[in-house]
């Protein structure tokens, strides 16, 4: 069990402007934040993000999405920060997502799914070295 994860709120999440009441909740959740950032990822940047799904036929579409727009990154700190975090965010489908989680509230549907969420503390660490130098961590 690690104790960071990695966070991105989503572009459409950001265009609604839900990414004060999202932090908000990570906080109240018991996660301190690391580093945060706000980028507009472009497509290079995000199709090498998402590289891991280059052979998918969503890939496409996934670094369309993710380069539309601005998104927040940030690193969070909590022991089991992975699972944890995971539990926060809920489903990645909103629709089968737990009452009181951020994608039941503010995700639109599967594909827009207002948050990302590092699924292992490999990725997590991966994740985060992508976003933030050691320089930007705090």
């Amino acid at each position: 069990m690690g104790n960071i994860t990695f966070t991105m709120i989503k572009p459409e999440a950001v265009e609604a402007k839900h990414t004060g009441s999202i932090l908000k909740r990570i906080e109240e959740g018991g996660f301190r934040i690391v580093a945060l950032k706000k980028v507009h990822l472009n497509h290079e940047r995000a199709g090498l993000f998402y590289k891991v799904h280059k052979d998918r036929p969503f890939y496409r579409e996934l670094v369309e999405y993710m380069s539309r727009g601005p998104i927040i990154s940030a690193i969070l700190e909590k022991d089991n920060a992975v699972a944890d975090f995971r539990t926060l965010i809920g489903a990645t489908n909103p629709e089968e997502a737990d009452e009181g989680t951020i994608r039941k509230e503010f995700a639109t549907n599967l594909s827009m799914n207002a948050i990302h969420g590092s699924d292992s503390d490999d990725n997590a660490i991966t994740e985060s070295d992508f976003h933030f130098s050691s320089k930007e961590r705090f």
